[in-house]
This record gives C-alpha cells, structure tokens and sequence, in this order.
C-alpha cells in the first residue's frame, strides 16, 4: 500500500460500501503547485472516525450479490445507522506524501472506473490547510467537501462530508498525532 494512500484516506477520502470513487482532475493555480502541508515525515497515527447516514445499497452492488448477502448487508448497514465507528491505523509518510498535489493525484488514482469522471475543486490550500471539494456527475452522483489542516508540525485534523444521491451521508473526522522520525515495525 501505498503511504499517500494510507494518508489520503485518513485525511478526507470517504469509503464505504456502495460507494465508488473515481478518478478527478484539480483545479490547482501553478504557482501554487507541490506546496506540501507542514508536518514532520515519519510515523504518524491517524483515528479516523465515521458516521453514516440513510446508507442504501445501489441496484449495480445488489445485483452482484446473493439474497443473503443483501439482506446480511443492509443488516449491518442499518446496525450503524448514526453510530460513529473509530478506526486507528499507522503509516510512514514522506515528505513527498503530504505535498497537496500529491494528495490530490492519489484521489485521481483511487477509482480505475474511467466513466465515473469526478472533478476536484480546490477552494484554498496553503502550508497548514486544504479545503476542497470533489464533485463526480455519475453514474452515482456524489458530492465531498474536505478540509485537511495542519495545527502544528506534529498534529493533523480533517474533516470531510460526502452526500451520495439516494445512497446517503457520511461524516469523517481525523485526528493525527506524529509517533517519531522512524518508521520501523510499521507496515505498508
């Protein structure tokens, strides 16, 4: 896995079932290119915490499924209706992996589904903050607004809100905290 991926998806990426992510395109000025937000590379923990609402399964990921699949899936989906879930994950980063273009080449990356066609807009980015959202027309229409920001070099907090026309909401939010200059005993 790639450690921009492992950062990208902590800082603002909403996944979840049902949900497909594609390929966008950034509105980026060039003078204002391969700024990088202001954090030490190293080890970073990243708690990211999800809240879902209105989930419904699309007709294209029912229809590749068993009944009992289904039904084991809108089970589990309306289990964590409004319920946040917490996960901890670590990862090394570079510092090339926090560089906002970068960032934004990896949601270009996420999807291999061409037809989807996201666009992401950027609405202000400096050293200690990237506010953006990314807007994708179909199949699934879908809407995210993201904000990354760096409250010191040691410390991250984003935030991101993705509505999915008649599929639902999800609300992420992170915190980021540096572990150390080293990386050892940490996976990719």
């Amino acid at each position: 896995m790639r450690n921009a991926t492992v950062l990208l998806r902590a800082l603002g990426v909403l996944v979840a079932p049902g949900f497909i992510l594609g390929p966008v395109m950034s509105d980026i000025v060039p003078a204002a290119q391969a700024e990088s937000l202001n954090v030490k590379p190293g080890a970073w923990e990243m708690t990211v915490t999800t809240v879902a609402s209105g989930m419904k399964l699309s007709s294209e990921m029912t229809a590749k499924m068993t009944p009992q699949q289904r039904a084991h899936m809108e089970q589990t989906m309306k289990a964590r209706e409004g319920k946040p879930h917490t996960t901890t994950l670590q990862s090394c980063l570079t510092r090339e992996d926090v560089t906002q273009d970068r960032i934004i080449k990896e949601m270009e990356d996420e999807d291999d589904d061409s037809a989807v066609q996201c666009k992401v807009k950027v609405i202000s980015k400096s050293s200690s903050k990237l506010v953006a959202d990314k807007l994708c027309p179909g199949p699934s229409p879908s809407t995210t607004h993201f904000t990354i920001e760096a409250k010191t070099t040691e410390s991250v907090v984003a935030t991101g809100d993705r509505e999915q026309q008649g599929s639902g909401k999800i609300r992420m939010d992170i915190k980021g905290r540096w572990l150390g200059a080293g990386c050892e005993g940490i996976e990719e």
